[in-house]
């Protein structure tokens, strides 16, 4: 008889620390992933869109996915290289470059 209780001692043991971890894991599944939310991306698509949007300045600082062609096209201003002497590789571009730009009133 006693044989009988020790292994209903250990199968209520088990039985706990499966509980115990299918509530762990039910806890953890509920933490943030990480991942952005709807209103986070919609915020960011919008802030993408007002800097899109935004004159351009004789001072310009590169934003993130940038390049010399898209600035240029935006700015109306071919001869971004030429003006920037410490520019010394054109694809060698990156977000907080502070370039000068000849912008046009025209866009």
């Amino acid at each position: 008889m006693a044989r009988v209780s020790s292994s209903m001692a250990m199968a209520e043991k088990i039985s706990w620390y499966c509980t115990l971890l299918v509530a762990l894991m039910l806890a953890l599944s509920c933490c943030d992933t990480g991942e952005p939310s709807m209103a986070e991306l919609g915020a960011a698509i919008r802030e993408k869109h007002r800097h899109m949007n935004r004159p351009c300045d004789e001072i310009y600082v590169v934003r993130e996915g940038e390049t010399l062609q898209t600035i240029g096209d935006k700015c109306s201003d071919p001869y971004i290289v030429e003006r920037n002497p410490h520019i010394h590789d054109p694809d060698d571009v990156f977000p907080g470059l502070v370039i000068k730009i000849n912008p046009s009133n025209q866009r």
